[in-house]
This record gives C-alpha cells, structure tokens and sequence, in this order.
C-alpha cells in the first residue's frame, strides 16, 4: 500500500458544512466502511480551523482510487494528491528523495519492522538494516525478556520464509545428507535453555576514540528460553566424517558487503568441537511461541555464552568442512583488532555488570538507598558484583536466586547515602573463571567486546 496525502480547499461561499444535508454526505463519503469499499484507508484527518481547508493522509494501491473516492470534494472545491512517505521509510531508505534499498526475495518491509520496534520502545540505532537496542528500564525484574522487548541486530534485509517449505539442508562431510522440514525437527527431542544473547558491540558508544559500527549504548543484550533440537543430534542422524573441522551455518539473509564483488549470505562457523558442544541448539520456538520473523524465524542457531553473531538466524544450511571457512563475518569482521597484539576472534561474552535501577540522573531520596542490576558472562556463572558509591569502597551485592551458567544473573545492594547532591554508582562482576571488568574498555578498532565498569549518575535530595 502506498501512502498520500490530500488537500482539499473550497471558497468560504461554497463550505458545505454550511448545508446540513451536503455536509452529512461529505460525512458519509468519509465512512471507514465506504473509504475500505473504495479501496482506502485513512490514517489521520484534520481541517484547519476557518481555513476552509481539510488534509487527509490515505493508504491505496493506486493513486487513482484515491481521487475517485476524492471526487465528492473536487466538485464543492479543489482536490491536490501527493504521494507520501512515512519518517521511518524516509530514515530507513537514506533520504527523502533515496528509493528502499533493493532486495532478493521475500522480505519484511523496512518501514514496518522499524515502527513495530519503535511500538515495543525499543531503541532505534538504525532504521534499515534494523538495529535496535533494548532500552534499560525494559531490563527491570523478568529472568526473560518479552520478545518484543527483545534486542534486534541484523546485516541485511529480514527475510520471511514459509515454514511449509522451508527446509534445513545438511551437506558436506557427512555420511547421510539431510534435508529437514520443520516437522522434522519439532518431531525430533527438544529441549529448552534460559540463554543471554548479547552484540559483540554492545557498549561500543564508551569507546575513545569511537570504535567502527553501531554505537551501541548497554541495551544490545537480552536473555529469552529457546527450545529446538540440540545441534549434536542432527550432526549425528547426519554422520560427520572424520575429516571434518568446522562446521558452516548459513543464514537466508543476504547482501552486498565492501570489498566482496557479488551479493553474499550471512554465514559464520564453529570448530566441530564447538559445534558439538551438548548446549548449542537448533531453536525454533523463543519464549514459548514460534521464532519472531525479527528473531530468525523459522529456524535459528543459539550458541550460549558467545556472542550473538554466531547465533545465526533464518538458518536454511548447515555444512562439515574439513578446511577453515574464510567468509565476510567469519574473517573479516568480528575480531579484536588491538593496537599492539595480534588479532583474536571474538568469541565468548565478557563479564559484565549492569545497573538497571536507579536509572541515569534519577532522584533518591536521602538515606536507605537500593540498587539493582543484572550481570553476565559466557566464561562462567558469575561469582560476585560489586557496587561502589560516590568513589568509595566496594560493597558486595547480593545474588538473587540461583547462579546460571548461560543467562543473566540478577542482583542488589542495599546501602546508605549520607549527602544530598550529585554523586556516581559503579558496578562490577567477576565470573567463576575469575574473569573481571577494566576500568576502561580494551579498545579495539572494530569496537567489540567493550565490557568496562559501568558508572551512572545518580543526584540524591
């Protein structure tokens, strides 16, 4: 559907309000049921008061159906039709003169992805491909997040793939090749795991100078239960040969990308040990429900405590090689690029505490004064946070319920605040591993893994 807005003007002399009988047509002509029936929707109406003038912004398929349904009004004045864009369409295509960028395939139109993400309260860091961050106040209190809540990291257009047809082809190095429907899978075990998936690049806005790509805040992370079948299950029905090394997943999802001459798909591997690792699973349900389209529906890789790049989504093929796989985001992106080391690939989240309550500049009174967060790790459950108030001593916060090895942990202090004015709250978490946050982020020119102490402001009264 195709958006316009309309201008209708008519003479002072000539207003047909001023008929009861003109003005209650002119009335029904605007109708929802006689509007649809005309193929047209309205969106939004408003005349300008002593004007003479009414504005309407309308959806249809075609212009022309826009001015019949317009033409009631052309004979008590004049009719201007314009087509129209949206803000989200005008952002997301790159200008209010830029076409949306092409794309191969079905795909979710980018002006409704994004209006649907602004609709949750998600925060837009791009309007196309669609990023989003989850914004902190969303963290507060649920050991999973709504899926609509849920962050958004994409590289390309979201592709929408019928579940009828779709099928996961597993191909290579292996003894039985497989091409699996999605009953196959629901027909095969399943299992359900409490996984956190965090952006490589969450944080990244901290770094200095700023590092390549989205400028993340701390909101790219959620945590969600996946069920689907275990990946090791279908490697064994497909027989791995002992040749193997890696293992290839490849996304339905697809672009161009710089310094590639052609389209490419989103495709990252894991070492076949890491492939097999009893954990990683072969998701078709988040939450409960089916896969989200935004979240990789029908099929997606979720890789607990890595990073959220090799949780591939709208998974369509899994491939066994017996050589490294040199694709775009295997090779090129998604290493730690220091200034005076040798680069490593990013890999398994970092430990990290986040404050979600105070929020930043709130007010607390004067006194008793509770804070509360949430900490991850993919080394290792976490062991202990930490808070420290206006500068001062570290204090240990309180772990609430079990510690999980894969998904978030919440916590909370309780402390005093003796001064009203304006002060800081640092937090910081060690996992079991003994890992701990720097002071500062380990910078790094793609911007990745920047887990630093957090501070927030806070002002007591």
């Amino acid at each position: 559907m195709a958006l316009f807005v309309v201008r209708h003007q008519h003479e002072a002399d000539r207003c047909p309000a001023r008929d009861p009988d003109l003005g209650a047509m002119l009335l029904n002509c605007l109708s929802r049921p006689n509007v649809r029936q005309q193929g047209v929707e309205i969106r939004g109406e408003a005349v300008l008061q002593g004007e003479h003038t009414l504005y309407l912004i309308v959806e249809s398929s075609e212009e022309r159906y826009v001015r019949n349904f317009m033409e009631p009004f052309a004979r008590a004045g004049s009719v201007d039709v314009h087509a129209a864009s949206t803000c989200v369409r005008v952002v997301a295509s790159g200008g209010c003169a830029r076409a949306m960028p092409a794309a191969d395939g079905d795909v979710v139109d980018p002006d409704e992805a994004c209006q649907r993400a602004i609709d949750a309260g998600l925060v837009v860091h791009r309007a196309h491909p669609l990023n989003c961050e989850t914004s902190i106040p969303a963290l507060i209190g649920g050991v999973v997040m709504p899926n609509a809540h849920f962050y958004v990291r994409n590289h390309f257009h979201i592709p929408v793939l019928d579940p009828s047809t779709w099928r996961l082809e597993v191909s290579g190095l292996v003894e039985r090749p497989l091409s699996l429907s999605l009953r196959d899978l629901r027909n095969m075990g399943s299992e359900r795991l409490v996984v956190t998936l965090e952006c490589a690049g969450n944080g990244r806005s901290g770094f200095r100078p700023p590092g390549e790509g989205e400028k993340w805040g701390l909101g790219a992370v959620s945590t969600a239960e996946w069920t689907g079948v275990p990946l090791r299950e279908v490697l064994d029905r497909a027989g791995v040969k002992a040749a193997a090394r890696e293992i290839v997943f490849r996304g339905a999802d697809g672009g161009n990308v710089p310094g590639r001459s052609g389209p490419i798909h989103f495709e990252r591997s894991l070492k076949l040990d890491d492939a097999r690792d009893s954990e990683v699973l072969l998701a078709y349900a988040m939450n409960g429900e089916p896969l989200p389209v935004q979240h990789g529906h029908p099929l997606r890789l979720v890789v607990p405590g890595w990073y959220g790049v090799s949780s591939v989504k709208w998974l369509t093929g899994i491939e066994a090689n017996d050589h490294p796989f040199s694709g775009y985001f295997q090779t090129e992106r998604y290493w730690y690029e220091w200034e005076h080391a040798a680069r490593e690939p990013v890999t398994l989240q970092r430990v990290r505490a986040l404050i979600t309550e105070p929020g930043p500049d709130q007010e607390r009174d004067q006194g008793q004064l509770v804070v509360r967060g949430v900490a991850w790790s993919g080394a290792a459950a976490i062991a202990r946070v930490e808070v420290s108030l206006g500068g001062g001593p570290w204090q240990e916060a309180r772990l609430l319920g079990e510690r999980h090895r894969h998904s978030w942990q919440w916590w909370e202090l309780s402390t005093w605040v003796g001064r009203p004015g304006r002060t800081s709250l640092r937090a910081r978490a060690t996992d079991l591993a003994g890992r701990a946050q720097p002071e500062q982020p380990e910078w790094n020119r793609l911007g990745y893994g920047g887990n630093a102490i957090q501070e927030m402001p806070v002002r007591v009264q």
